[in-house]
């Protein structure tokens, strides 16, 4: 574990996760995507032929969640590989069960693909076709596998000259001290220190408050192996694939916890 993450949170919030049971709505909580669906995500600039999974390979998760006035929403969405979205949804309840306040969650169509306009408006989402930031191969989003929670809260930084880093959103400048660089700084509501042992469990160890240049707290992975992997078999060998891959994920986190192990979500990352 680095400076962003004290251990010992991090086993009192695994234990918790581990330990809290899962309770699912009686509403339609995923659907998968429908040929006019698609052709949105084509217009609108989510997604086009380069993308390393088809249109097909992807679903919709439907949740609730809180505000940060404490107030209830029933029209959160999230698209990741549909692979997945059963965990995603599990996990997106448990964070409704914690009151971990979400700003709002809403498909990256609604921002025609432009991740800094979703950032800017502090929105929750996950699928996207697009590059890594500053160029290069495709994001983790590119593949329904990476999820970004409340930006403002959660800044992607850029380190650069003393008092030059490249904050994104800006009113994420606000939010740059955080718990384990200032001792004793208090965590604030709806940081990702918070609920990061639960997206790890759900397969997301990859943390990117844990990188050292960029940072990105807001922003949850799988391995880029494990992605890879994912996307070259067909959904049902998919599926089955990540339910053993996460068993054996769940165990190794339980041993982990109970061996005092800092960085279990290293060792225990899906491969």
């Amino acid at each position: 574990m680095n400076q962003h993450w004290k251990p010992a949170s991090w086993r009192r919030a695994c234990i918790a996760c581990l330990a809290v049971p899962v309770l699912l709505h009686a509403t339609p909580a995923l659907a998968a995507l429908d040929a006019p669906a698609c052709s949105r995500l084509r217009e609108r600039g989510v997604i086009d032929a380069s993308a390393p999974v088809g249109c097909e390979r992807l679903a919709v998760v439907r949740f609730s969640y809180v505000d940060f006035d404490g107030q209830h929403h029933d029209d959160g969405e999230l698209m990741v590989l549909a692979t997945i979205a059963p965990e995603v949804r599990q996990l997106f309840d448990r964070l409704y069960q914690r009151r971990f306040p979400l700003a709002r969650a809403r498909l990256i169509e609604h921002y025609h693909g432009d991740d800094a306009a979703s950032m800017q408006d502090n929105n929750t989402s996950a699928f996207n076709n697009r590059p890594v930031t500053g160029g290069g191969p495709p994001s983790l989003h590119a593949y329904g596998l990476a999820i970004d929670i409340n930006p403002v809260q959660n800044p992607f930084i850029q380190p650069g000259k003393i008092g030059n880093a490249r904050v994104s959103p800006a009113a994420g400048r606000a939010y740059l001290d955080r718990p384990g660089v200032s001792a004793g700084k208090p965590l604030q509501p709806g940081m990702a220190e918070n609920v990061a042992a639960l997206f790890a469990e759900a397969g997301f160890t990859v943390w990117g408050g844990q990188w050292k240049s960029p940072v990105d707290y807001q922003h949850f992975q799988f391995t880029r192996a494990f992605a890879e992997r994912l996307a070259a078999l067909p959904e049902a060998q998919a599926r089955q694939l990540y339910l053993r891959q996460l068993a054996r994920l769940k165990n190794c986190l339980r041993e982990a916890v109970g061996n005092r192990t800092n960085n279990a979500d290293t060792i225990c990352a899906l491969k």
